[in-house]
């Protein structure tokens, strides 16, 4: 089974990374972005094949305890199959 977990930074919480590379962007060229946002991407792939609650459940533990600092970032976790 496969997931992706997602994790972002909440709004409100400064993001000198995404202002970086919005400057960034707009010093190649690249009009028309209003703002940058950076997060980070887990693909997951879960050995066997545990029912979706479960997988989910599991992957919701790892965000919590590793994968996302859930003071100042959310995530969301997506099981594909």
């Amino acid at each position: 089974m496969k997931a992706r977990v997602t994790v972002t930074l909440k709004s409100g919480v400064l993001d000198p990374q995404g202002k970086a590379i919005e400057g960034a962007l707009r010093s190649l060229g690249v009009e028309g972005v209003a703002s940058v946002r950076q997060g980070k991407i887990f693909d997951i792939e879960i050995e066997g094949t545990p029912d979706r609650a479960k997988a989910e459940a599991l992957l919701k533990q790892a965000a919590d305890r590793l994968l996302a600092n859930t003071v100042v970032e959310n995530y969301r976790v997506d099981v594909v199959g």
